[in-house]
């Protein structure tokens, strides 16, 4: 796995995971939720210059000009719900693309720190011989990345993968490397040393999905 770690340089994007991670800011579930979709856009940027390309003859009211396109069909695929303003951060810059969605939770057993992850939802076109981008703010413990994967198998084999998260463990940007393809590209800002006992990021920032959308029963 080729892993763009953007925490080993300094950029404007160290502001919005200081203010996504700062408990008194993220009281502002908009700002929460705009600070995760600029980021987003961030690494969709990065992530683009990976991309195939081929110039195209783009006509003016002056004249031509040869401009280079995206040739890749790209499927963005995330991870509900608190991946939804990751997604949008990357439907902002990669707007043709086809998006599919997956419902994945953790279901811990009388409330114990073991847990399965939990598909039960997922919508997407074929993804066969496109460019794959899985969107999850927060790569934990890796499983349900793993699981959707998976899951997506049904829907065909794509010709190259790419992971766009927020903030990873070590140990699930461990375990992720050893379930994907080689080539596949992960984009993070943030990867911090630790899991708790109920594989939570440790300082992580909380729950992503309860501080964009409240918290769920």
């Amino acid at each position: 796995m080729i892993v763009h770690d953007f925490d080993e340089s300094n950029s404007i994007i160290h502001q919005f995971i200081a203010e996504l991670r700062d408990e008194n800011i993220q009281k502002d579930a908009m700002r929460f939720r705009k600070n995760i979709e600029r980021i987003g856009e961030i690494l969709s940027y990065e992530l683009s210059k990976t991309l195939c390309y081929k110039n195209i003859e783009i006509h003016t009211p002056l004249g031509t000009k040869s401009c280079p396109q995206i040739q890749d069909n790209l499927v963005l695929c995330s991870i509900l719900r608190a991946g939804l303003p990751l997604h949008q951060g990357v439907l902002n810059y990669f707007d043709t693309a086809e998006n599919g969605f997956i419902s994945a939770f953790r279901k811990h057993t009388n409330d114990q720190d073991d847990f399965e992850v939990i598909v039960n939802y997922l919508a997407a076109p074929s993804i066969q011989d496109k460019t794959l981008v899985l969107i999850d703010p927060m790569l934990a413990t890796g499983k349900t990345l793993e699981n959707t994967y998976k899951a997506l198998e049904k829907y065909g084999i794509p010709k190259q993968i790419h992971i766009v998260s927020v903030i990873g463990s070590k140990t699930g940007v461990e375990y992720v490397k050893e379930i994907f393809p080689e080539n596949t590209h992960l984009w993070i800002v943030a990867i911090d040393d630790t899991l708790n006992n109920r594989g939570y990021i440790i300082p992580g920032l909380g729950d992503a999905g309860d501080l964009s959308y409240g918290q769920k029963l």
